[in-house]
């Protein structure tokens, strides 16, 4: 966990930008069938671009610090673009117990970070959960709020009852645990 690793304003220009983008309805692995009792939220991809090359440089410094501090894997860098995330209350948003495994023929996600944008007053429910050795635990819903954990970890977030929950999710990515 880390706390404020980006400013106020970077979160507002994360937004801002995230909420500029073309949302669509999120599927599992690129698989469009109906699995709505497994997830629903809606997503937008943050590529690289010059306006958001400081997000994605950013980024991949923090990965590179807390690899080196906590993890110690082999990572090649981000595994693809930067995920946009909204729950809305009104659609009963979630995303039930997964590992972050992504698709078949990409490097396998390694580490997943997961960025809280939204005020954690300012919805109910929506709480991101990992369950690991120690039992499941309770993410901070503090605005600014990095999470990083292996992204073999068992997670989920749990539906929202009202308002709306915004999140970053990255993944770095590395050749298979030997």
């Amino acid at each position: 966990m880390w706390e404020d690793a980006f400013s106020a304003a970077e979160i507002d220009a994360i937004e801002q930008y995230g909420d500029g983008l073309t949302q669509q309805k999120a599927d599992l692995s690129g698989r469009r069938a109906a699995y709505d009792n497994i997830r629903i939220t809606n997503v937008a991809w943050i590529e690289r671009k010059p306006e958001t090359a400081w997000l994605h440089a950013r980024l991949e410094e923090i990965v590179l610090q807390l690899n080196s501090q906590f993890f110690g894997y082999e990572l090649h860098g981000l595994a693809e673009s930067l995920q946009y995330t909204i729950y809305h209350g009104a659609e009963g948003g979630h995303f039930d117990w997964h590992r972050d495994q992504g698709d078949a023929h990409e490097e396998p996600r390694k580490i997943s970070l997961s960025l809280q944008l939204s005020d954690g007053s300012s919805y109910e429910g929506c709480t991101l959960e990992l369950h690991s050795s120690g039992g499941v635990q309770a993410a901070p819903r503090k605005r600014g709020t990095l999470i990083a954990f292996p992204s073999y970890v068992l997670h989920r977030v749990t539906p929202i009852r009202s308002g709306i929950r915004k999140s970053l999710v990255v993944w770095a990515a590395g050749p298979e645990f030997r």
